[in-house]
């Protein structure tokens, strides 16, 4: 049975940084799928931190029309992620009021209606295919173990605010993401902080400092520093902040690491980012107990293995092969203007087969980033994305 597995959608961002949303982007991968038995969307399906779940779902019905009709009679299994982690969390609250429920495994199978309302809607959007929900993950076969990735956050080195926000429960709750052994254990402190941002968008519009604008612009601001454009007043005040930025954050890396919050490096370089997610997706593998399974994941955005990748880095300390779908997220300050260039251009995809190892693929290599861009896009700072 061939499976699909893509990753990192978030339909309905404001930015409008989702490329699926635009049906000419969205054709290659409703060709693919005709070839396919299984179709997995493995997190962050929904942007769900940007606004009410009304807009991102209004937003993202027409791609699930399409799709439901390109796998007519075949599967859908969607798994949530940190950004749309309310699509389960109804499931989990109920859960938790049964007497004698037992502890969460890596896979829980649910039927969309028991899931949450909004995944029933979803689920007669896509019809006449059937929609199943997987959480935390699925195993698409005995030996391939898919989950979107957000647990990595509790080993993450690089202070992300998701990073921080987990580092901070963690410590609050005492329990040290060093101690960790079970779904959870990571449920633990990742879902309040879930809860938290999904009440802050549910009514209305949120700021950069939610949807990761601002900590893009600052990890610019830092690694700009050392070089300083002088051609105008202008260029030389922002490569001043950048100074001033760049002299304070080890500092304050620092502050958090002494404050229980780490361990956190002051390593904001793409080289870094690609390790340091690499080294934490590894350990959550180990402490799950996956062995040396093949593990698809999402969430940094940043497909690979690609060729010039260190295998080495792609394997867990426990042996778990470690493969990342990428996304299909329009995120012009990771970008290049040479297509396909940048490990984090949209349109990556995971396919697996009865055996053999998965296999990424990169769909959207045809398209320019002109033709990739949104028509009313939020730009940042553009970022050296060669890592």
């Amino acid at each position: 049975m061939r499976t699909l597995i893509l990753s990192d959608l978030h339909l309905g961002s404001v930015t409008r940084a989702d490329v699926l949303r635009r049906p000419e982007l969205r054709a290659p991968l409703l060709e693919a799928s005709a070839d396919a038995q299984r179709v997995v969307l493995l997190g962050d399906v929904l942007e769900l931190r940007h606004g009410p779940m009304r807009d991102a779902l209004a937003a993202a019905r027409p791609f699930f029309e399409e799709l439901g009709r390109a796998l007519a009679g075949k599967e859908l299994v969607i798994v949530a992620g940190n950004h749309d982690h309310a699509l389960v969390e109804p499931w989990l609250v109920g859960r938790s009021e049964e007497a004698g429920t037992r502890g969460l495994g890596v896979e829980q199978l649910l039927d969309p209606a028991q899931s949450s309302p909004a995944l029933e809607r979803i689920a007669g959007w896509v019809s006449p295919a059937r929609l199943r929900v997987a959480y935390p993950g699925l195993w698409v076969r005995p030996d391939v173990f898919a989950t979107h990735g957000h647990y990595l956050d509790c080993h993450l080195t690089v202070p992300t605010l998701e990073r921080l926000s987990v580092g901070a429960m963690s410590r609050l709750l005492g329990r040290p993401a060093s101690q960790f052994d079970s779904v959870a254990d990571y449920e633990a402190v990742g879902a309040p902080v879930f809860a938290w941002r999904d009440a802050v968008a549910r009514d209305g519009p949120t700021g950069s400092a939610l949807n990761g604008g601002a900590t893009v612009t600052a990890w610019d601001a830092i690694r700009g520093a050392g070089a300083h454009d002088a051609r105008t007043i202008r260029a030389s005040l922002r490569w001043l902040r950048g100074r001033a930025v760049a002299a304070a954050f080890p500092v304050a890396v620092g502050a958090l690491n002494r404050a229980g919050i780490g361990p956190l490096r002051a390593d904001v370089s793409m080289s870094e980012l690609r390790r340091a997610g690499l080294r934490a997706m590894g350990e959550v593998a180990a402490r799950l107990g996956l062995g040396d399974a093949y593990v698809v994941f999402g969430h940094t955005h940043r497909a690979g293995p690609l060729p010039g990748d260190l295998e080495e880095e792609w394997r867990g300390p426990a042996g778990a092969r470690l493969v990342n779908a990428g996304s299909w997220t329009y995120s012009r300050a990771f970008l290049t203007e040479t297509p396909g260039e940048s490990p984090y251009w949209p349109g990556s995809l995971v396919t697996v087969d009865d055996d053999g190892p998965p296999v990424l693929a990169r769909m959207l290599q045809d398209r320019t980033l002109a033709q990739l861009a949104p028509a009313r896009a939020v730009y940042f700072p553009r970022i050296n994305a060669g890592n």
